[in-house]
């Protein structure tokens, strides 16, 4: 039967759910930089107007696709130890966004992190509070946080661009201007793809928490 739009066999469904898996859909296809308000109510069969009712604007779709999607991650074992906690939930919060590495590039921009709810808000809460129990200001542990918060997106974002892009030639460096670069050459691919954000992170927040 046809709807009011035209569409056949698909009645216009305005559930919160239906339009939170319309967007990811339309995410994974084309990015979210081309989700659009008109783009989604297409999908879903509805009018722009109608969709409204739901989401204010793409910036709140936005923050209620990344409020659920931190919702069903699990929340990790805390330590005891301050700085281990800054490290398990800073690997936490960059293992969830890697399921999802557009959520990270939306999160680059600050204002979008203090609009976030649930499990998301409550790694951003241990890592300053740990913080601030290793002996920081409360300043300070704002610092670390943020510190910590362009590693992970960085190290998140480099590795998304890099699987979709052909890798460079490692193997013209010039043995009389660059020699070690030279030798490593070969080898950089592979070094460059090992996972090393762990031990990295673990480094860079003693090496945070001992310059306060």
């Amino acid at each position: 039967m046809p709807t009011s739009n035209g569409r056949t066999g698909r009645p216009p469904v305005t559930s919160r759910a239906a339009i939170l898996a319309a967007a990811r859909g339309l995410i994974d296809e084309g990015g979210w930089e081309k989700l659009t308000i008109r783009r989604l109510a297409g999908e879903l069969g509805i009018g722009a107007t109608t969709l409204y009712h739901h989401v204010r604007d793409k910036e709140d779709l936005l923050l209620l696709l990344l409020n659920e999607y931190a919702a069903q991650a699990p929340f990790p074992e805390l330590p005891a130890d301050p700085r281990e906690r800054i490290v398990v939930a800073a690997a936490a919060m960059r293992d969830t966004l890697a399921g999802w590495p557009w959520a990270a590039e939306v999160l680059t921009t600050d204002g979008f992190l203090g609009l976030l709810g649930g499990s998301a808000i409550r790694l951003v809460e241990t890592i300053v509070a740990a913080a601030v129990d290793s002996g920081c200001t409360q300043e300070q542990a704002v610092d670390v946080f943020r510190s910590i918060w362009y590693y992970t997106v960085g190290e998140i974002l480099v590795r998304v661009n890099s699987s979709t892009k052909k890798a460079g030639d490692f193997t013209g460096f010039d043995p009389e201007q660059t020699p070690r670069l030279a030798a490593i050459g070969p080898q950089w691919p592979v070094l460059a793809a090992r996972d090393t954000y762990v031990p990295g992170l673990r480094a860079f927040v003693d090496g945070l928490l001992r310059a306060r």
